[in-house]
Formats: structure tokens, sequence, C-alpha cells
């Protein structure tokens, strides 16, 4: 099994779709905090108390990564328009990585991202690159943290901040299962290849936990992606995280948390109603 979006569900009665929608506002009204210390988002309320109105006007980001990314992506763009930033979205489906790990199959891909990155830095020129580390970023520990150094510097030529961000934990199965030791590897190093203020890793082991069966990792029917209420709850804490590390004010949840980006096709498929 691959993490492309290749289930077909029977088209949801507009009605449910409003009705999940409501739902997810409540879920991230009261997720919005969750597996935050108290000292964290400090300075993002110190700079919102020294200029409550600063945007986001001056961002741009590029959102990379596989499927699981890209059912993050709707909520992601919609919170982060809200708060005045561009954003385009680079995930791809059954793909994503930039670790080639001399298997031919995430050689290809590598290859087809590095190049697509290349094309997005100069048509998008984006601030901020923000990688969610994929289902295929398999490989040694060498050659993936020499993806991410890469990728740090790839950042650095194009004046751009990266931010490494840990992947939701999914289920492992038969496709997955040969690569299993790599892909929970992944996360150590793309925190080694992280440093000072430019090259960031968030753990998102702080939202979702780490086991993809519990309530908390807010996983769909397939134990992979995430249908609107952990969408919803990943932008509200991942926006928050990225106001602290830019210094804008993310918008609210209520400002676009119940928007047209909950009936995305890509919910559908996944079954999420």
């Amino acid at each position: 099994m691959n993490l492309s979006l290749n289930v077909r569900f029977a088209q949801g009665p507009a009605g449910r779709r409003r009705a999940a929608a409501a739902v997810t506002v409540a879920a991230v009204v009261m997720l919005a905090g969750c597996g935050a210390s108290a000292g964290d988002g400090q300075a993002a309320a110190d700079e919102t108390a020294r200029n409550p109105q600063k945007a986001a006007t001056d961002v741009r980001v590029l959102w990379m990564g596989d499927s699981i990314a890209g059912a993050q992506a709707p909520a992601l763009e919609a919170a982060l328009k809200a708060g005045g930033a561009a954003f385009k979205n680079a995930s791809s489906a059954g793909g994503g990585t930039l670790v080639a790990g001399g298997h031919p199959v995430t050689s290809k891909i590598a290859a087809d991202t590095w190049k697509a990155l290349k094309e997005d830095l100069s048509s998008f020129r984006p601030t901020v690159i923000a990688y969610q580390l994929t289902g295929y970023d398999w490989g040694t520990a060498r050659q993936q943290l020499s993806a991410y150094q890469k990728l740090a510097r790839t950042a650095k030529d194009a004046g751009a901040r990266l931010v490494l961000v840990s992947a939701p934990p999914f289920k492992i199965d038969e496709f997955f299962k040969p690569h299993e030791a790599a892909i929970k590897r992944a996360p150590a190093m793309a925190a080694k290849a992280a440093g000072g203020a430019d090259v960031r890793y968030l753990d998102a082991a702080e939202l979702w936990g780490s086991d993809y069966t519990a309530g908390k990792a807010q996983r769909a029917k397939d134990g992979i992606h995430s249908c609107q209420q952990g969408s919803a709850a990943f932008a509200t804490w991942f926006t928050k995280r990225l106001g602290e590390l830019a210094g804008f004010a993310p918008a609210a949840p209520a400002d676009w948390a119940t928007g047209p980006w909950t009936g995305d096709e890509q919910f559908v498929k996944l079954g999420c109603g």
C-alpha cells in the first residue's frame, strides 16, 4: 500500500460536511493549546503585545511532504492565508521525499521532488520551506542526514528559513514494514540537521503522540491520513509554532476553521464525512 489517496467513497450530503466543519471548530478550539508547556508561545505573545496588528504579510510558506502532508494542506492553507501569509502546497501523493536512499522507488521520487523544489524556489520565492518527513524517507541514517542537510543549504541559498517537522504516527502496514526502521529513525536525523535560527526541527509528537491508534493521533479510517479535525488541529499547532519562529500572530481558528477547505475532495476519498 502506498500513501496515495486512491480509495473512492461516495460523496456525502452537504449537510454532513457542514456538521463535520462545526465539529472541526470545536475540536480545534479545544486542541489549540494541547501539548504546549506553560512557557510555550511566549515569544509570539510578546510580539503580539508589542504589535497586535502584525500579520504574516511577508511570510511565504512552501509546504512539502507526502500525502499525509497533503491531507493537512487544506487547513494549513486556510489558517496561513487568514493570517496574511502566502502558501503553496508542494506535497505529493505517493511520494514527496527528498531522501533518495538508494532504493529505485525513492531515488525516482527524490529526483522529481528536488527538481520541483528548484522550480518552486524560482517561481514562488518562499521565505519558509516547511518539510514534513515522509513515509518514503528511507535509507541509512547518513543518507537521511545528508538529504536534510542539503535541504538546509538549499533553503539558505534561497534566503528562506527551513522548518523540518516530524510526521504524525501512522499505520505501518505491509508496504512500509520493510522500511520501518528508517521511518522511525528519520526524526532523529532531521533534529540533527537542524540548528540556529534558520533551520528548526519541530516534533509533532507534542500534538499527535506516538500511537496512531490513540484518539490523540486523530487518524482517518486508513490509520495514515487525517480528516478535517486532525488537519485543523495540526494547522493550529503549526501556525502557532511558525509564528513564534517568524514573529507573527497566527489567525484564530474561528477565522478559518469552518471554511470551504473542509469539503476538500481528499476528505471525501478518505471517508471523513
